[in-house]
């Protein structure tokens, strides 16, 4: 028998939109004077330090896996879909308790997706937006008709309570996206990169408590997040002053501020609107920037059909920016 001289080819859609958000955050409101039973500091120095005002901790049955199921049935159901209408779950995270089982069968398990295609994506803080485009690509490569693309992250016990300069910055929560086909493009290429050679200022130590280097991190965040940004928009054939949103990464109030100046400079419009979630949030990692969305949607602070910046940097450094349209 002869060999085949070619494989068959999957053929999917050329475009892809995100169809629906959702979120959840943990149950618990913790305030920066809360703070202060824990480690010395006060509401002052972490707002002018980081610009948190109050942060949402989980309860003890709020883990990774049931904060992605709510807010991945929220965005299912924000698509108008159904559950057997997804094929693909994806989850961002870089808390779990442990590396195996991973969160993504667990999630799509108890949403009721049935089989499909699931596993973890770990770009830290970076993590939803190397999920959305991995979500994006596999649709149009006809790898799959409908993903569930989940940032989920509780940072809690990965926090030294000690450590007054990291364990006021982290907190619990997810944001979830449904991403399917399009007749035209509404999710952009992806500007992704890493900065190696940065390892040793975002990572675990004692391989227990997250540990940054708040001013190597600060620098390098305000000299190198923009250009991402903007080049993410070169890429989808915009102009800056196209955009009518900057959702980035909510790591620190100080860095999305000056990003947000920084592409004003370079063209985007004053009336750009930008997400400070982190404020009453804190940094939820893979999840912020999902969370963000969804809670400027639901304050009307952006509509359908704005084109969202999304731009995310994490321990790696793994960085990354996208531009999509909000459905």
């Amino acid at each position: 028998m002869s060999k085949p001289s070619t494989l068959r080819q999957t053929s999917g859609p050329a475009a892809t939109r995100v169809l629906g958000f959702g979120s959840a955050q943990g149950n618990r409101v913790v305030t920066n004077d809360d703070l202060t039973q824990y480690v010395e500091t006060n509401d002052e120095w972490i707002q002018q330090r980081v610009g948190i005002v109050s942060r949402r901790l989980g309860e003890d049955d709020q883990t990774v896996v049931s904060m992605a199921v709510e807010a991945g049935s929220k965005a299912v159901a924000d698509a108008g879909l159904s559950p057997a209408d997804v094929d693909q779950v994806i989850i961002a995270t870089c808390t779990m308790p442990g590396p195996i089982p991973n969160a993504a069968a667990q999630v799509a398990d108890r949403i009721g997706i049935t089989a499909p295609g699931a596993f973890d994506l770990n770009a830290a803080c970076a993590g939803f937006c190397y999920a959305l485009n991995t979500a994006s690509d596999f649709i149009r490569g006809g790898s799959a008709r409908r993903v569930l693309v989940i940032g989920a992250e509780r940072f809690q016990e990965w926090l030294d309570w000690e450590d007054r300069a990291n364990c006021i910055i982290f907190a619990d929560g997810a944001g979830a996206a449904v991403v399917g086909p399009a007749e035209e493009p509404a999710i952009g290429p992806a500007a992704l990169g890493s900065a190696g050679d940065m390892v040793d200022t975002i990572y675990l130590r004692e391989n227990r408590y997250i540990y940054q280097e708040g001013q190597t991190v600060f620098r390098w965040a305000t000299s190198e997040v923009a250009p991402v940004a903007a080049r993410a928009v070169e890429q989808s054939g915009l102009n800056l002053s196209d955009v009518d949103a900057l959702v980035a990464h909510q790591a620190n109030l100080r860095i999305v501020e000056a990003v947000a100046k920084k592409l004003r400079q370079q063209g985007a419009r004053d009336d750009l609107v930008v997400a400070r979630d982190i404020v009453h949030s804190g940094n939820t990692s893979a999840a912020s920037i999902p969370l963000a969305i969804d809670h400027m949607r639901s304050a009307g602070e952006i509509n359908s059909g704005d084109v969202l910046l999304l731009v995310g940097f994490g321990a790696g450094l793994s960085y990354g920016g996208q531009v999509i349209i909000c459905p």
